[in-house]
């Protein structure tokens, strides 16, 4: 993009572009004194940013920007530099969780990414490339992605945005005009213009509160291995389903859930609790920690070629 001399446009175009710098500005000056620069100390070396959420130190920033480090460097715009350690992570959703040692003098609040709209103004502050505290805005372009973490789930509930994202701007903050944390920058595919991710505000809230309540987040478990295979379409007729495709088992571990409740290797898992399961990550996201220790019904196919309810108890996921 060229200069743009103001004095060459019409004056409401003038103000217009006025009004947009103010509020970029404005939520810059809001967010950006709580947003970190995350080291990770021992091991392999790698960096990101972080944002943090609470005065007491408490920050927000990737899984995938700690790994398997426990303890981090973190440096503040107001020139403190402190170590933290790991609260908790969350690969499911590359989240996790660091406590600086010390109290920090600004935090940022998680706003609502449910009222979100595409088009809206989006701005991301974070370290790429090492250029610390770097600010680029867009707009928001999709709301209700899914994309694939690092170890193969499915991350729903994902916005998508065309604000400029570089390695480092990992676990910085995607912020409203209004100056909230809508979500947590992520991921950015290869080769691409204009395309990034950030893990929605919503979705951070929950893995946040799961790994101070509980260490880590819960999961509903059921024992078993299991892919993503076409449905017959009579059996998607006779069961009621517009889907062309299903999970089928292919391991269950014995004395598990599963086990328990008589899913067999081979069936085909159509619903549960009458939601369809079209493949793997439906079944993923329909186990969540609601269903732990809830009887649930599946709806099945199996080997015999009869479509039949079997009830499995779901178990927390272990750790």
């Amino acid at each position: 993009m060229g200069f743009i001399d103001k004095q060459i446009l019409p004056e409401d175009d003038a103000d217009l572009i006025d009004a947009y710098s103010r509020t970029v500005a404005d939520a810059v000056d809001r967010v950006g004194p709580a947003v970190s620069h995350i080291e990770r100390l021992g091991g392999r070396g790698g960096h990101g940013s972080g944002f943090a959420i609470s005065p007491d130190g408490l920050i927000i920033t990737n899984n995938h920007v700690v790994e398997a480090a426990q303890a981090v460097r973190i440096r503040t715009p107001d020139g403190i530099t402190c170590e933290g350690r790991v609260v908790g992570r969350d690969a499911d959703t590359d989240i996790a969780v660091i406590r600086a040692e010390t109290s920090l003098a600004a935090w940022a609040e998680l706003g609502d990414s449910k009222r979100l709209k595409r088009g809206r103004v989006a701005i991301a502050i974070g370290n790429p490339l090492g250029f610390e505290w770097t600010v680029t805005a867009g707009v928001i372009s999709a709301l209700g992605r899914s994309v694939r973490a690092a170890n193969g789930r499915m991350i729903d509930d994902v916005i998508q945005t065309d604000a400029a994202l570089n390695p480092g701007n990992s676990g910085g903050p995607l912020v409203s005009s209004a100056g909230e944390v809508v979500g947590v920058n992520t991921a950015v595919i290869q080769g691409a213009q204009g395309i990034a991710f950030a893990v929605s505000a919503n979705t951070a809230n929950f893995v946040v509160s799961e790994i101070l309540r509980f260490g880590r987040v819960r999961r509903a478990f059921i024992g078993v291995s299991a892919d993503t295979v076409a449905l017959p379409r009579r059996v998607a007729l006779h069961a009621g389903l517009q889907g062309d495709s299903s999970v089928r088992l292919r391991r269950v571990d014995p004395g598990s859930p599963a086990d328990l409740g008589g899913l067999r290797a081979g069936d085909l898992i159509l619903a549960i609790d009458t939601r369809p399961v079209a493949g793997v990550d439906d079944l993923v996201r329909l186990l969540d920690a609601d269903r732990i220790a809830r009887e649930s019904a599946f709806l099945i196919f199996n080997l015999q070629g009869a479509i039949e309810t079997k009830r499995v108890l779901p178990i927390a996921r272990p750790a």
